[in-house]
């Protein structure tokens, strides 16, 4: 018997006690004595036994009808525990039908019956009587949590990721924290209808309140298997893959520094190169010589950079478009002029003429949150739109933002 079910059935053993105890006097001692007994079989575990008792209570003839309630309530309580779930349903059918029994006591019984055919592993009957506790009036919180797991387990994919949806979302609004098997169950459940935007929102919250690095890993594999997601985007996504600490394989620290050479920001690709090798992803096994070489190839280009900085920053300001603007500020972030760097960046905005507006948003929105201004790239990143996924992009640089001290 599991831990959840225990305290149910001595929840419902009491109903039946309780009944027994009140109307005693009302009882002949033929049916009480049996029902005596299998009430204290009941409360030491021994429902079989029980069982055998309430039968000798119920042959005997020409019961009243508050003896014949009280035979079927401890039946009840007896055939529950003992596995006996057909007997323990026909038995809350008759007593449900005498129209005697307390709200109190009867949300008990069919929550035992629910619980027996959990159990039982007999999901289909399990959930109709979960169901059933709800309809007439029940609103435990852990039984709710049982229907959820019934409902995942007899299939119903859909039900239970309406039901984890709604759960989900109300701890949020009320301020709770949402318990990360909830959403793993509801993940799971949108995998197995194959509900991608399911699978995304279970995922978004994930990374969210439990940000681990496995997460964020299936996020964003996620987000680039979108159709419509724009490989210029690359580089963006190995960005939060690095400071979301996500990122480990040596060729992903490989091609992101080779794409920040050619986005003309050869101070992010020594980070990357730097961080490679200070992990072990770089500079170790058969690609070791390699990695080396391109070590050196991001010395050499930012060695040139900033011997022209002087130089490439007056012809960007001379530009008729803000585009090189923009690539110039990004990698003075990058080498660690922040302040200077976000405000050639707004000047490359301002200018205007740009490839990817909204992609100019979504890397102010990085630099501010490398400078240490979270509140102001939150507010940047909900700027952003477009549909070949920068939106999507910004969205998740927005999760990253709540939850980064940086």
């Amino acid at each position: 018997m599991t831990a959840r079910l225990k305290p149910l059935l001595a929840a419902l053993a009491l109903a039946a006690t309780m009944g027994f105890s009140q109307a005693q006097e009302g009882i002949r001692p033929e049916v009480g004595k049996p029902l005596q007994a299998a009430q204290d079989l009941i409360k030491a575990g021994k429902y079989k036994e029980a069982l055998a008792k309430v039968r000798d209570a119920d042959g005997v003839g020409g019961k009243n009808a508050n003896e014949s309630l009280l035979v079927e309530r401890m039946r009840i309580a007896a055939a529950s525990g003992a596995g006996d779930l057909e007997t323990a349903a026909r038995s809350f059918e008759a007593i449900n039908a005498s129209g005697k029994v307390p709200a109190d006591a009867k949300l008990r019984m069919v929550e035992s019956i629910a619980g027996s055919y959990y159990r039982a592993r007999e999901y289909a009957k399990a959930l109709q009587w979960y169901q059933r506790y709800f309809k007439e009036g029940g609103s435990s919180g852990a039984t709710r949590t049982l229907m959820i797991q019934t409902q995942y387990l007899s299939g119903d994919f859909a039900g239970a990721a309406k039901e984890l949806t709604a759960e989900i979302q109300a701890a949020e609004r009320s301020g709770a924290t949402p318990g990360e098997d909830r959403i793993n169950l509801l993940m799971n459940a949108a995998v197995r209808q194959k509900d991608i935007a399911g699978e995304t929102f279970a995922l978004e919250r994930l990374v969210s309140y439990y940000p681990k690095k496995e997460y964020w890993v299936a996020l964003l594999s996620r987000m680039q298997r979108k159709p419509n997601f724009s490989d210029r985007l690359a580089l963006d996504t190995y960005r939060l893959s690095l400071a979301t600490g996500s990122m480990t394989a040596g060729n992903d620290f490989s091609e992101m520094a080779q794409l920040a050479l050619q986005a003309g920001s050869p101070s992010e690709a020594k980070q990357v190169v730097d961080k490679g090798f200070a992990s072990g992803a770089l500079g170790a096994g058969a690609q070791a010589e390699r990695h080396k070489r391109l070590r050196d190839l991001v010395t050499k280009r930012l060695g040139e950079a900033k011997a022209m900085q002087a130089e490439d920053e007056r012809q960007a300001a001379a530009a008729k478009d803000g585009n090189d603007l923009l690539t110039f500020g990004m990698n003075l972030v990058f080498a660690g002029d922040r302040a200077r760097g976000m405000q050639l960046m707004q000047q490359g905005v301002a200018k205007g003429g740009l490839k990817h507006a909204d992609d100019a948003k979504l890397h102010i929105g990085i630099a501010q949150l490398m400078a240490g201004e979270g509140a102001k790239a939150q507010v940047t990143f909900k700027t952003v739109a477009g549909a070949d996924g920068t939106a999507d992009m910004a969205r998740l640089w927005l999760l990253y933002a709540k939850r980064s001290k940086v």
